[in-house]
């Protein structure tokens, strides 16, 4: 059995838990979750991935395979190929691009979350965290220029990666309200957080 070290408050976890849902491998991988921060790195992570980071999944012969955009491409592989990843050139850049802008979105949410949760409030840099959070309005900005490319019926990586930045967003940012001022993209997101995929990941914090 494969082993995932995630947290269940991760976007980049969450998005490799609904590709393996999605692409029916969920019930292979046993999920471990860790508690790591940018300086607390978790001793069974660094033992498989030296950068300390989540997701990192091990395969059952103890190989190591690091970031989730590696991670989901592995597995959908796995099952076959092609079904989160498209093989029709045109289709895969832009569900890749999508993927790398809610990534992008991912990345300083989860920045914007260090530097007011984590980091000493004495050290906190509010030029700083206000960057992080206008890329994700810029962001979020473009994509709902484009929505009407969102297709309400397809699944594939980007879409995935979109769904768990928004779930995110919700999570941890709720106040922000990105909801606001874009109608299509949150129409979409409406009816695709309703997948099963999407909701047995709901992001929470870990307690024990």
């Amino acid at each position: 059995m494969m082993r995932l070290h995630t947290h269940p408050a991760s976007p980049f976890g969450r998005k490799v838990l609904v590709a393996a849902h999605e692409l029916g491998l969920a019930a292979e991988i046993k999920v471990e979750h860790r508690k790591v921060s940018p300086v607390e790195p978790h001793p069974e992570v660094v033992a498989d991935n030296p950068l300390g980071k989540l997701p990192t999944l091990v395969r059952e012969d103890g190989t190591p395979l690091v970031d989730s955009r590696v991670i989901c491409e592995y597995l959908d592989a796995r099952a076959g190929g092609g079904r989160l990843h498209p093989e029709e050139p045109e289709l895969r850049w832009r569900a890749l691009m999508l993927q790398a802008l809610a990534d992008g979105m991912m990345e300083a949410s989860v920045l914007a979350r260090y530097e007011t949760v984590l980091r000493p409030e004495a050290l906190r840099w509010p030029a700083w965290l206000e960057h992080q959070k206008r890329k994700v309005a810029r962001t979020l900005d473009r994509i709902e220029q484009q929505a009407q490319d969102l297709d309400p019926e397809a699944v594939h990586i980007g879409l995935i990666a979109l769904a768990c930045a928004l779930g995110y967003l919700d999570f941890r940012f709720a106040e922000d309200g990105w909801r606001q001022g874009r109608p299509r993209l949150a129409a979409w997101f409406e009816r695709f957080r309703t997948r099963p995929a999407m909701q047995a990941t709901l992001p929470r914090d870990l307690v024990a």
